[in-house]
């Protein structure tokens, strides 16, 4: 039996191509990395909020969501079942990513009207905000409610 052997040869300007799309991939990778943190640094500081409440969130038999002051526990709204799918949803989405970060379910949430006229809803320990208006005018009141009834219970 005779030995048949192919040399398999890949051109070099194939090589070389295939090369210089590397270089070129990790060139622009590093150049977006460098920008984004150049933006981040060079950004102002954000000015601090017009209005904000702390508010804890807690479930309640027969799926009623209450809604208490995170520092004296009193109680701001309360939620009926089967309502405000907005704000449910909305929480529900904070709290899948504290449970993400195994942070626990006793979270205290600030929800703020922002000095550019933002509503926003941060959580401090993760990071996370939502830009509420973003949702549109009838989402974003439901939480901008809760804003007021968290000024009064103070």
């Amino acid at each position: 039996m005779g030995e048949h052997i192919h040399a398999q040869t890949v051109p070099r300007g194939a090589l070389m191509g295939a090369a210089a799309l590397i270089v070129l991939t990790l060139g622009l990778a590093a150049s977006a990395r460098s920008s984004r943190l150049h933006a981040a640094a060079s950004s102002p500081a954000r000015a601090p909020a017009l209005e904000s409440v702390e508010l804890r969130f807690e479930d309640r038999p027969g799926g009623v969501l209450e809604v208490l002051d995170a520092d004296s526990g009193r109680e701001v709204a309360t939620i009926a079942p089967e309502t405000n799918g907005f704000v449910r949803g909305v929480l529900r989405g904070m709290f899948r990513t504290r449970k993400l970060e195994s942070l626990g379910h006793d979270a205290r949430f600030r929800l703020a009207r922002e000095a550019d006229g933002r509503l926003t809803l941060q959580d401090p320990q993760t990071g996370r905000q939502v830009e509420l208006d973003s949702f549109g005018p009838t989402n974003s009141a439901a939480f901008a409610d809760l804003l007021v009834a968290g000024r009064r219970v103070r």
